[in-house]
């Protein structure tokens, strides 16, 4: 188990990002984030407990749960988000950047994605139901971030029914739905592709391309203007490894022609990337 410290620094990175859009954009207005987070906001605006530390408490059952079903690298660097998002929490300081609520929600929701996001992309996430969504993603190949917003809808319900006021719920879940947009849009692993290589040096294609560890269907093909006799490749990988194969297949055939299409879904034997 490794972790670089260039991930260290990228998850920090990401709980900056996300303490800022709690402090600047959502605590000020009294909206949630989702899950554990907005699960600390709504007890914070209630109890004089600090948000910062209940966002910790939260998430320790979380990380417990992840730590056995999920692997312990991921776990290790939720671990190291959670803890700087506990400490950015009390340094970054709670203003109102926009008056506007509306305004609040969007940009609080986007701060907050871009930094699960990024946390996610390299191998970690920012705790809570983050965890959860991980745990049911590998098993069950959905979209990290509808996964969250499925899990958010209780947290929205219980501020809208405490707090009596349906319009901060109602834009604390335009914030959550947000943030669930971004983070598919940064955390791409679920997104499928396939490649439909045309080679002239097969074997060596298929020496390099064996090593990412993906199926590869070899296909006879014949060129219809030439009648040179080809093989055609065919594998279907995730949007996050797409440059690295790309990267591959220039090596071994810098002539190979490539058609990359994306895939609907995949039945069958299909090796999720590990976390």
């Amino acid at each position: 188990m490794f972790i670089r410290i260039g991930h260290i620094v990228t998850t920090v990175v990401g709980a900056l990002l996300i303490a800022a859009g709690f402090n600047l954009f959502l605590i000020p207005h009294q909206l949630l984030s989702g899950g554990v987070s907005g699960l600390s906001m709504l007890t914070g605006y209630f109890t004089p407990l600090s948000i910062g530390v209940l966002y910790f408490v939260y998430n320790v059952p979380m990380l417990i749960a992840g730590w056995f079903l999920l692997g312990r690298r991921f776990i290790l660097l939720s671990i190291v988000s959670v803890a700087a998002v506990t400490v950015l929490i009390t340094v970054v300081p709670e203003r109102m950047v926009a008056t506007d609520p509306i305004l609040s929600s969007v940009f609080g929701g986007i701060l907050v994605g871009v930094g699960a996001g990024i946390s996610f992309r390299v191998g970690g996430s920012s705790g809570g139901f983050d965890i959860l969504g991980s745990i049911v993603t590998r098993y069950r190949d959905f979209p990290v971030g509808s996964v969250l917003v499925a899990l958010n809808a209780l947290v929205i319900l219980a501020m809208g029914y405490l707090q009596g006021d349906w319009n901060l719920a109602l834009l604390s879940m335009v914030s959550i739905y947000i943030t669930g947009k971004v983070v598919d849009m940064i955390h791409i692993s679920h997104t499928k592709v396939t490649l439909f290589i045309v080679t002239n040096d097969t074997d060596k294609m298929l020496e390099r391309l064996l090593q990412i560890e993906r199926g590869v269907t070899r296909i006879p093909a014949e060129g219809a203007f030439s009648h040179a006799k080809k093989d055609m490749l065919m594998t279907v990988t995730t949007r996050y490894e797409l440059a690295e194969l790309k990267r591959i297949i220039k090596e071994a055939d810098p002539l190979a022609f490539v058609n990359i299409v994306e895939t609907v879904g995949v039945m069958g034997s299909f090796r999720k990337r590990s976390v």
